[in-house]
């Protein structure tokens, strides 16, 4: 596949996203191929280790195809869009499953379904210009790909902060946050990949490792409990307008744009997945609320918005957190109609 580089270097298996233009976004057939790929090497004695990074200098992976999900559900034609899903959330357990260690280098932007491939892995690498992220509120989504599982297991409401504002994390905040392992300066990676493909043993990457410097998310962490561990949205919002610091300054303008109702169930979701054992129950969870939200959510009107036209300009199907009902948000952990994910 022309999106995928898959070869075995040395004692490595290696997969590298090849589509530095669209910021190496995910698609289905990348999906599948890279599913497909860990599959076949988990029993090739060849491997020792598989190695992910991605081309390019601004992306290890940005996210899903979100204009394909927009083209074919403003046609109405949503079974693609849940199909892939499916086969995505598969994969995202595949790849914290594997008998095999999975090593991925996290360079710039890492979101969403980034998220899914790369931070799910046994050791996950960031460097200087990493920049991770959960933005799927703004679009209309909810984290999903596994995103909700990582930020569930944050310190504090860490996760409940990160999953409705999107803030983009560093390499220090990433690491605190447990999206990432280690801290190795890019100017190290060629010799980080060729000790690495040379030895076959994740452990040597620890001699690359660099301390990431200060951590704002934990010096904010007083602040983010305080906010964040509300009931509902709507508490929250309010708690959040009586905090003076910059943090919470942020916090504000990044809820004043996310659509409502995925604010509220991503609250659930973060909470939910708090209390289950695995990442497989995790993305269980995480697939009945986007398989409702395509259709009965903001999703296409979120794209449509940021991506599509660009007008930052979503009319959201509520106004403010205040108009949405319990009942609304139980309506989306309920099995969709096909049944749970398997």
């Amino acid at each position: 596949m022309s999106d995928l580089s898959i070869r075995i270097e040395g004692r490595a298996g290696r997969i590298t996203l090849t589509r530095p233009k669209a910021l190496n976004a995910l698609s289905h057939e990348m999906a599948l191929e890279i599913h497909a790929t860990l599959d076949r090497w988990q029993s090739d004695n060849r491997v020792a280790l598989i190695l992910i990074d991605a081309e390019g200098d601004k992306a290890f992976c940005a996210g899903g195809d979100i204009t394909r999900i927009h083209a074919e559900g403003v046609a109405g034609n949503y079974a693609p869009t849940r199909q892939f899903w499916r086969d995505e959330y598969r994969l995202n357990v595949a790849l914290a499953t594997s008998a095999k260690p999975v090593v991925t280098l996290l360079h710039g932007f890492t979101m969403g379904g980034g998220v899914g491939v790369g931070c799910h892995a046994q050791l996950r690498i960031a460097d200087e210009s990493t920049r991770i992220a959960m933005p799927e509120c703004g679009i209309g989504l909810v984290p999903d790909a596994g995103g909700s599982f990582i930020l569930s297991r944050a310190p504090g409401r860490r996760g409940e902060y990160l999953g409705i504002t999107g803030h983009r994390m560093d390499a220090a905040e990433a690491i605190h946050a447990g999206f990432a392992d280690l801290f190795i300066p890019r100017d190290d990676w060629p010799a980080l990949t060729e000790a690495l493909v040379s030895e076959g043993q994740i452990e040597i990457a620890r001699r690359f490792a660099r301390d990431p410097g200060a951590k704002p998310l934990a010096d904010g962490a007083a602040m983010i409990d305080r906010v964040f561990s509300a009931r509902t949205m709507t508490e929250l919002n309010e708690r959040l307008d009586r905090e003076t610091d910059p943090l919470a300054e942020a916090a504000r303008k990044a809820l004043s744009r996310i659509s409502p109702l995925s604010g509220a169930i991503s609250l659930r979701l973060i909470r939910e997945v708090r209390q289950v054992a695995t990442l497989r129950e995790a993305v269980t969870l995480e697939y009945r609320c986007t398989h409702r939200l395509i259709d009965e959510g903001d999703l296409i009107e979120g794209i449509r918005a940021q991506v599509i036209d660009k007008d930052r300009q979503p009319c959201w199907r509520h106004t403010g957190f205040d108009q949405i009902t319990e009942a609304e948000i139980d309506r989306f952990f309920q099995p969709p109609d096909g049944g749970d994910l398997t």
